[in-house]
């Protein structure tokens, strides 16, 4: 078979198994071109219009704020109804409101658009999360996550490159335009290839050994039961305040500490150092990289062998950056360091999300995602109204300040999931005898 046969081959085995989720990865891929094209514009694009540090991080943390109120409601009500609505209407409303800091100036404009862009997100995120855990079966939540992140990458590869290059020879108008035109394009195509995914109102999770180590497919019945083989299954919790998700819901606080840290100070912090328009969107290219080459293949290894090396991995590589940064005076070596903080982000991520769906009770997806994700919002919020201050008072402080943030966040975490971060948890295993015809039986909810 020729190389172009294989890698055909490949292709078509590649839209084959990931088709229920291929619109949403598309549309992923639109959102964050044009997310991408006005992050590293918009702090100078403020500050040029006279936002102070401190101010800059209250608009900042406006986006956030409305997430954190709305997501959990969003979410739960993506659980009860179609969610393409919600995923079209919430990226619509995000969408309209890119170009308002463009006709509308001042702080409070800006606090405003960011606001409302808050609540189109809080309306699309848990819908769109919920699909891909709906859509996808439970041995591949992982990889799935892990290709949707590097999905989200690839727009932000590029998009910044094309913020950086289109704002500086058309202007700082460019990338807003750039972004909702991207946005119109990615709902438009999501409200016709979109489909709702089956609710799974009564999944199995994955299949696991028993407790005792012995194999998962036996060929003896336990006592009490006639004949038959017998597997052991992992079933979904049936609270939603389980251990899985609660550190799930802890280390996304501190995962996100660091990502509202960087919107408010890393153009900045870059052009302190010296940096141009152009090596500052080269920045944000370079920390997509590690996130598409490594995050499919780390979330395929969490389907394997559980979570909890990878979230290890990840926070220390993370919060190693984040304290190496403010020693590195050269912005070259910082984006070198950002490969480093890159690469733990893209351990990190699918793994959290897999842990995520395993601590997701049946038919409440979305409810899980959005408490997940306010979680990561209140911490968003924490690091933005803090970094304008702090960066006012040091250039090192806001990096320390969620260096210090992530490791106590991840220690808890690594605390309350002990044991189950994984998807291990002997409460919710069960015996069940495999139906030759209908291999996965009936579940229910574990005591």
């Amino acid at each position: 078979m020729t190389t172009s046969h294989v890698g055909r081959s490949r292709t078509e085995a590649f839209l084959h198994r990931w088709r229920p989720i291929l619109p949403l990865l598309v549309a992923e891929t639109i959102i964050w071109l044009g997310f991408g094209a006005i992050l590293p514009i918009l702090p100078l694009y403020m500050s040029d219009h006279g936002i102070d540090p401190a101010t800059l991080g209250l608009v900042m943390a406006a986006w956030p704020a409305a997430r954190l109120v709305a997501e959990p409601v969003f979410g739960w009500l993506a659980d009860r109804a179609p969610r393409v609505p919600f995923m079209v209407v919430g990226l619509l409303i995000s969408t309209i409101v890119s170009i308002l800091p463009l006709l509308l100036i001042g702080p409070g404009w800006f606090f405003v658009a960011r606001f409302v862009s808050g609540i189109g997100a809080a309306m699309y995120d848990p819908a769109a999360r919920g699909v891909i855990v709906d859509a996808t079966d439970d041995e591949s939540h992982g990889e799935a996550f892990g290709i949707y992140g590097a999905a989200q990458s690839g727009g932000f590869i590029i998009g910044p490159a094309i913020g950086g290059i289109g704002g500086a020879i058309f202007g700082t108008w460019f990338p807003f335009v750039f972004a909702t035109v991207a946005g119109i394009l990615a709902s438009a195509y999501l409200a016709v290839a979109a489909r709702e995914p089956g609710r799974h109102h009564a999944r199995h999770g994955m299949t696991l050994p028993p407790a005792d180590g012995s194999p998962g497919l036996a060929t003896t019945p336990p006592l009490g039961q006639e004949g038959g083989p017998m597997k052991t299954i992992w079933l979904p919790p049936a609270s939603m305040w389980n251990r899985m998700l609660v550190a799930a819901v802890i280390a996304n606080f501190g995962a996100f500490f660091a990502s509202g840290t960087y919107e408010v100070v890393w153009s900045l912090f870059m052009q302190h150092l010296g940096a141009g328009l152009g090596l500052i969107g080269l920045s944000f290219v370079v920390f997509g990289i590690p996130m598409i080459l490594l995050s499919p293949l780390v979330g395929r290894r969490v389907d394997k062998v559980g979570s909890l090396r990878f979230i290890v991995i990840g926070s220390a590589l993370v919060i190693v950056a984040a304290f190496a940064y403010p020693l590195v005076g050269d912005p070259y070596l910082v984006i070198a360091v950002s490969l480093v903080d890159a690469t733990g982000f893209a351990f990190l991520s699918p793994a959290v999300y897999a842990v995520v769906s395993w601590g997701s009770p049946a038919g409440r997806s979305s409810t899980a995602q959005g408490l997940f994700g306010a979680a990561g919002t209140l911490g968003f919020i924490v690091s933005s109204l803090i970094a304008g201050e702090l960066w006012a008072r040091g250039v090192a402080l806001p990096f320390q300040a969620f260096g210090a943030t992530m490791l106590v966040t991840t220690i808890i975490a690594l605390a309350v999931g002990r044991g189950r971060l994984d998807g291990d948890d002997p409460s919710l295993r069960i015996r069940v005898p495999v139906d030759q015809h209908n291999p996965v039986p009936a579940t229910k909810e574990a005591t």
